[in-house]
């Protein structure tokens, strides 16, 4: 696809079929999630890729109330075949701040006025995202629900250095008229509603 076409497809998708992803599309969108902005080249993200049923399942075991009696939503995203969580890692970005070069002495937290660890991983996810439509896959951004954060992290022996910032899915799309009210049947706001240019309201 061209690039303009790759934005113009690209959606969240809450439906997969069960047909198994290209490894290599995979590994190529993680090659391409390395190359998202990271201040300092911290290179503060890291990706926890689950491509096997097993892994799958239990994800969606440590995070959903009933995988095996799951409400429309939930039956949709479980068949993705795969689920990869990215990663940030506040603290390779303090540790790369207080390094000579950049001339801050401490790691203080204070000196970040957004937390640059969280939106260079999520701009990491959006190459995910946009590389599986260049491929014709389907994919979905969603978070990880805040009650069972600790049992993620426990079930991947995720590193304490690592915080997930969302989960991306990724399969093949299934004809899936949607309900109502969902994302995809609801129009986008005007361009001009959203742009200001010089001041806010112009």
């Amino acid at each position: 696809m061209e690039f303009q076409d790759v934005v113009r497809h690209r959606k969240m998708v809450r439906n997969y079929s069960t047909d198994p992803v290209d490894p290599a599309i995979v590994d190529l969108a993680l090659r391409n999630a390395t190359r998202a902005p990271n201040a300092g080249f911290s290179q503060g993200w890291a990706f926890l890729v689950l491509d096997t049923p097993e892994d799958v399942r239990r994800y969606w075991e440590a995070t959903a109330e009933n995988v095996d009696e799951p409400d429309e939503w939930l039956a949709g995203m479980m068949k993705a075949p795969v689920v990869i969580l990215p990663c940030s890692s506040k603290a390779a970005y303090l540790r790369r701040y207080a390094e000579s070069d950049k001339g801050w002495t401490d790691q203080d937290e204070a000196r970040w006025p957004k937390p640059f660890w969280d939106m260079d991983t999520a701009m990491a996810a959006l190459l995910i995202l946009q590389t599986a439509t260049d491929h014709g896959l389907a994919s979905c951004f969603i978070g990880v629900p805040t009650p069972r954060q600790d049992a993620v992290r426990e079930a991947f022996g995720i590193h304490e250095d690592f915080d997930p910032v969302g989960v991306v899915t990724i399969g093949h799309p299934v004809q899936d008229e949607g309900a109502a009210g969902s994302p995809s049947r609801r129009a986008r706001k005007p361009v001009e509603d959203l742009v200001h240019r010089g001041r806010w309201g112009h």
